[in-house]
């Protein structure tokens, strides 16, 4: 049984953490933090209070059972084959449920961890904090950080030797979509939220086949309420029904397909329009214009239709042709009522304390502009 990780290049044992001896090592805030936990976790603590990102609304604390979070630990090793003694990288922040989980995965699977602080290139990070250079079996990452490796000189290389990575905490674009398929490891797109103790299935993003579909982790049930919104009963919900804000297309038992929000729905001319549907298309058109910048779809008061759906980019404005031709391209991809009418920008957007857009935020930004 492994009983050493290692965090900012030093290498801790279990049982130095679990005494509190780690603290006498001059350690980063962040460090420090993330052994905290750790400490209270070899302790076996059985209660923790996680704190939602904010995504889809308010930060809010989540009391967690210690037994959910090793239910979940267990259920994503026996969907992702892992094994003890495997090597995983810890680089998602260990304030929230993706990062906390990776450590919990790390504890409850017996994997040997390399914890280094969240940043855009984790491994510009890794150089930095430790002199490890064997290949990871497992790692979790974030959409921005997936594109950073993937421009990183030894990126695709390090993926490729990687058995299997998970991405989460925000959409894969199409052209990051597109860059993922070739790669020979296995990677996933995770769906869950901090009430389902991080992900509750899984979609491989270069499966040969039925890669738009996610699969349900071993002991997870679904079901649909009367909006075609997915509810979801898990050992990790203690076998309680979780309603979500998800629309989803039910496949079979264990299937589905995610088509976007509830609440991200905008009724443009007495016509309902799904945010995300749009912004598929509007993201294939950025990507065959090359236009690489952060956008969201959102809605604005129109005097005729009520709500006009309109298209948010960050930066500096486009030239007016780009502008019209980006508008034209998606139209074409899109049903007459879906077309984003107008497109706004923002200088810098709004973030969440796990760096996702803040939608809210910004669009109050953009009226005050």
């Amino acid at each position: 049984m492994l009983d050493t990780l290692t965090i900012e290049g030093e290498s801790f044992t279990y049982d130095a953490i679990r005494s509190g001896a780690y603290a006498t090592t001059p350690l980063r805030r962040y460090a420090q933090h993330t052994l905290a936990f750790c400490h209270a976790w070899l302790n076996g603590q059985t209660q923790f209070t996680i704190h939602t990102s904010g995504s889809t609304g308010v930060p809010k604390p989540i009391q967690l059972e210690r037994t959910q979070m090793q239910q979940s630990a267990l259920m994503t090793g026996k969907a992702l084959g892992l094994a003890q003694g495997q090597r995983a990288l810890v680089c998602l922040n260990t304030q929230y449920i993706a990062g906390i989980m990776m450590l919990v995965r790390g504890f409850e699977l017996g994997l040997h961890m390399t914890i280094v602080p969240p940043s855009e290139n984790p491994l510009k990070n890794l150089k930095e904090t430790t002199s490890h250079t064997a290949p990871f079996d497992f790692v979790a990452l974030v959409p921005m950080q997936v594109q950073a490796i993937l421009q990183y000189p030894t990126g695709i290389p390090w993926l490729n030797a990687l058995q299997v990575a998970i991405i989460g905490g925000a959409p894969v674009n199409y052209a990051l979509a597109k860059a993922l398929k070739p790669l020979r490891s296995q990677v996933y797109i995770t769906y869950g939220m901090t009430e389902t103790v991080s992900h509750i299935a899984l979609r491989q993003i270069n499966a040969p086949s039925h890669a738009e579909e996610y699969k349900l982790l071993p002991g997870v049930r679904m079901r649909q309420d009367k909006r075609g919104c997915i509810e979801i009963q898990s050992p990790t919900t203690r076998h309680q029904w979780i309603t979500t804000n998800d629309l989803v297309q039910l496949i079979d038992a264990t299937h589905f397909k995610w088509l976007g929000r509830a609440d991200r729905v905008i009724n443009t001319g007495g016509v309902k329009v799904q945010v995300e549907t749009v912004e598929q298309a509007v993201d294939e058109a950025m990507n065959e214009q090359g236009i690489l910048r952060r956008f969201f779809v959102a809605s604005l008061p129109d005097h005729r239709l009520g709500e006009q759906v309109v298209v948010v980019l960050e930066g500096v404005p486009l030239p007016q042709d780009m502008q019209q031709t980006l508008l034209k391209n998606t139209t074409g991809l899109l049903k007459k009522y879906e077309a984003p009418k107008s497109m706004y920008f923002v200088a810098e957007f709004a973030e969440t304390p796990t760096a996702k857009i803040d939608r809210l935020s910004t669009l109050k930004r953009l009226r005050k502009s």
